[in-house]
């Protein structure tokens, strides 16, 4: 079942673009720092994004350094203006790889989640929940002189890094990125209805008309 999608027209935004589906994505498994590559249905939801994001000139294109971002940046029309690691995905260290139904399994605890437990490390370091809400800030501040001359930002990356980015958007804690479900290749947008900060787009097949 897919997320129930809310769009409202409105003036300069933030697209979101979460990759298109890969092999881990649709079997649950945490995807971090493995670079794994887009399906077919990825590839070919990816190409849908080109068609949803006709109309929209971005001011900024800025996307994750995983094939499977950029694979999806390539196949929706977008040449990024910067490749930056500030929208790596969360790096989930000994998490990498493994589903939540198995970590529940590991550990003896039916209700983990990866938002509300320490991400310990594994091949690679591990990042903790404060720290990716600290990358995403970056980003924001990269796109803030954009928004400011009321041009259009567009990020390419992955779900769960996304979601702790809109959470911040909107003030809210990192943690808070739990309550906003994201499939891949869906466009979302950040926004505002005056001067607040919110969401104008959330999960979409299809783009809002421009210019509202």
């Amino acid at each position: 079942m897919r997320t129930v999608t809310y769009c409202v027209p409105m003036a300069a935004r933030i697209w979101l673009i979460r990759h298109g589906e890969t092999e881990w994505s649709r079997s649950g498994r945490h995807t971090g720092r493995t670079d794994v590559p887009l399906t077919a249905a990825g590839e070919a939801d990816a190409d849908a994004v080109l068609v949803e994001l006709a109309g929209i000139e971005p001011g900024l294109v800025l996307c994750s350094p995983m094939t499977r971002a950029r694979e999806t940046a390539r196949r929706a029309g977008l040449i990024p203006d910067a490749i930056t690691d500030d929208l790596c995905e969360w790096d989930y260290g000994a998490w990498e790889g493994r589903t939540t139904a198995e970590i529940r399994v590991e550990l003896g605890d039916p209700t983990w989640l990866v938002w509300d437990h320490p991400v310990p490390p594994g091949q690679t370091p591990g990042e903790q929940l404060d720290q990716v809400g600290h990358r995403v800030e970056a980003v924001l501040a990269r796109c803030a002189p954009v928004i400011a001359e009321e041009r259009d930002c567009v990020l390419v990356a992955h779900g769960h890094v996304l979601r702790i980015l809109t959470a911040r958007w909107l003030g809210l804690p990192p943690i808070d990125g739990r309550l906003f479900a994201l499939d891949p290749a869906r466009l979302s947008a950040l926004g505002f209805e005056h001067e607040q900060h919110v969401i104008t787009c959330w999960n979409a097949t299809t783009a809002p008309a421009l210019g509202g």
